[in-house]
């Protein structure tokens, strides 16, 4: 495969992920307004995971869009409802979501699978998962197969103490004794890399492919 076809390959990986968040989001915050019409965007927010501001756009996003409806209610507050094109849209995307979240299922395990394997056959059986969203959940799925051990995840983001019966903490320092680290960070995988690089040698730094983290060390112009 040429240089050409491996980044179109990448630019198509990367805008499926992109459009999986999106739509992500977008099912959250209808199902969130189906439930509750009184529900604030803040809680929507939290809901979600996300910051204030940008639930404020995807609401802004789907009103516009004639998906939700607004209406003022009493106290300075608003209701917000789903319109008829709302529920066939939530329909849709749950669909779409279902279909490409299978699809990233398959290529995650697979990719973990492999990197994981490798461990396996070189005796480094302590691995320290590094994010925790869905990526860790299915890399932690994977370590399981080989017996592996999963001695911490970090997250210097998480509130949560455990997570999947696995220890949580904010920094390497606080982490037990490791073989190797396995970055399941889909929010800024790159960073993640960097951040750990800074303390512990590359060949002990997995990426999944799908994360599209670049090992090489940047060429500094003069």
């Amino acid at each position: 495969m040429n240089a050409i076809s491996v980044h179109t390959m990448n630019v198509k990986d990367s805008q499926q992920t992109a459009d999986l968040q999106e739509t992500a989001l977008t099912l959250g915050l209808l199902n969130a307004v189906e439930q509750d019409s009184n529900v604030t965007q803040r809680a929507v927010a939290t809901e979600l995971g996300v910051a204030l501001g940008l639930a404020n756009a995807y609401l802004k996003r789907c009103v516009k869009k004639g998906f939700i409806k607004v209406q003022q209610i009493p106290a300075k507050r608003y209701a917000y409802y789903l319109t008829p094109q709302g529920f066939a849209e939530k329909s849709r995307l749950t669909t779409f979501y279902l279909t490409q979240s299978l699809s990233f299922f398959r290529a995650a395990k697979d990719q973990c699978l492999a990197l994981l394997a490798e461990c396996y056959k070189s005796g480094r059986r302590r691995i320290l998962i590094a994010g925790s969203g869905d990526l860790c959940e299915i890399a932690d799925l994977c370590a399981r197969e080989f017996a592996l051990d999963v001695v911490a995840i970090i997250d210097p983001d998480s509130e949560r103490q455990v997570m999947l019966g696995h220890q949580v903490v904010s920094c390497l320092a606080e982490a037990p004794a490791f073989d190797v680290i396995l970055v399941a960070d889909m929010t800024a995988p790159q960073q993640m890399f960097e951040r750990l690089r800074a303390d512990v040698a590359d060949d002990r730094i997995l990426t999944p492919p799908l994360l599209h983290v670049t090992r090489s060390q940047p060429v500094l112009a003069e």
